[in-house]
């Protein structure tokens, strides 16, 4: 008879079928076919959103910005899924660092999961820093980069910007961009290479090493996620500005991240890997997921309602811009990103059994991983898209290239290590776990 702590075999390797591999790359092929398809019918004026719309645009709504065309929305796609799934990628190493440093032992069973997202990192790091480089693509998701904005000779001159000049400017901008990209992906390097030979050498040494990795990445992240938040996303709409923008923003990414890694959990399971892990370890994440939705419902609401109780032009605009500017065409984004990343998540987690439904949970993820899509296509989109701005085949094949990325890049990476880390000193702890 089987004694109640037994457990299946922590020897478990990922196996990344070649059909796995050729579907994720015919689906990313499919994505920019997609882009492109959107894009033609677009400029032959066969679907909402022409280039030709952009002569109706209200000028004095925008004044000082150039017309949007169908290549701003283009861009403003590019832009904004590259935020949003390089927020995902960092959670995995956000949330191994926090429980590193946290000594948390329910989460080894299910660390090489998180820690195999940070290996997409590199690929929008890579897209945001050419869009950047490329003035023309620069110029269209950053106002504050147009020439002679800053220059009081120039009739571009913008007073407010020019303030603005001694952490906006082009070279300081690109400098902040390499050092968060770089550093980011380089801890990640190192946490993931301890993880490795902490698996072949077994003691503490390397689980110290990369608790200490974790604590660094701790620091520079928590300087970091905010700054990253000014430059990447706040920075599109440059005289506004929220001193809860940061947090906002690390909530957002936090907790789709959550999301994404769970969802893989799950997948995982159901195709008859990680068997050692516990229910309760899916129900621990299931309630950080809950708790992390209402974080950021918390911190959406308190942004919104103090700009609406001080009624300041300069920052009521931001509000103005997703509810009834451009045609109202940013106001369903901006309801649906409340009701998915608020309204379901609550609901469907709210009660214990729920998480540990293994339909509901992914009910829960698809809500909040589609929610925060929205959550940063409304922080971003109208700043730069401006009426150009939809939602279409060009976002749908935008995404869905992004994603094939990701997926394929953990896939990738869970492939180059056991599933479990077998010797870490914690692990009996999380395959024993139970609450």
């Amino acid at each position: 008879m089987a004694h109640k702590h037994d457990i299946p075999s922590l020897d478990e390797s990922f196996e990344f079928s070649p059909e796995l591999k050729k579907k994720l790359l015919l689906s990313a092929v499919i994505g920019v076919i997609l882009v492109a398809l959107g894009a033609f019918l677009i400029s032959k004026g066969w679907t909402p959103g022409s280039h030709h719309e952009v002569a109706h645009h209200d000028a004095s709504h925008d004044a000082g910005h150039h017309g949007a065309t169908l290549a701003n929305r283009l861009v403003a796609n590019l832009w904004m899924n590259s935020v949003y799934f390089i927020g995902i990628s960092l959670v995995g190493l956000f949330f191994i660092a926090y429980n590193y440093v946290a000594k948390a032992g329910w989460m080894a069973s299910i660390k090489r999961v998180a820690e195999a997202f940070p290996s997409f990192v590199i690929v929008p790091a890579v897209i945001m820093l050419a869009l950047f480089l490329i003035p023309s693509t620069r110029h269209m998701i950053f106002h504050w980069t147009h020439d002679g904005i800053m220059d009081p000779n120039s009739p571009n001159y913008d007073a407010i910007i020019a303030t603005k000049s001694w952490f906006l400017n082009v070279p300081f901008f690109v400098i902040r961009m390499v050092v968060y990209f770089v550093i980011w992906y380089y801890l990640w390097l190192q946490v993931r290479k301890f993880s490795l030979l902490e698996d072949q050498y077994g003691g503490l040494e390397y689980y110290t090493k990369s608790r200490n990795y974790s604590k660094i990445f701790l620091l520079f992240f928590a300087v970091t996620s905010s700054t990253a938040a000014w430059d990447l996303s706040m920075s599109i709409d440059t005289h506004w500005f929220s001193t809860m923008f940061g947090w906002y923003h690390l909530s957002s990414w936090h907790v789709a991240g959550l999301a994404a890694i769970m969802l893989t959990i799950l997948l995982l399971k159901e195709n008859g890997y990680l068997k050692a892990v516990k229910m309760s370890t899916i129900h621990d994440l299931g309630k950080l997921m809950f708790g992390f939705s209402i974080f950021w419902t918390y911190t959406w609401f308190s942004q919104y309602l103090l700009i609406f109780y001080a009624n300041l032009p300069e920052e009521t605009i931001y509000f103005e811009e997703r509810v009834n500017g451009y045609g109202g065409r940013y106001f369903a984004p901006f309801i649906i990103n409340l009701i998915l990343n608020f309204v379901f998540p609550f609901l469907i987690l709210m009660a214990r059994n729920s998480k540990r439904n293994f339909t509901l949970l992914k009910l829960a993820c698809c809500s909040i991983l589609l929610g925060h899509w929205f959550d940063f296509y409304q922080i971003i989109m109208p700043g730069v898209a401006k009426d150009q701005g939809g939602i279409g085949i060009i976002e749908i094949g935008t995404t869905l290239t992004f994603a094939s990325l990701l997926i394929y890049f953990v896939a990738n990476q869970l492939t180059k290590a056991n599933l479990y880390p077998k010797k870490h000193p914690f692990l009996e702890e999380s395959v024993h776990h139970d609450i």
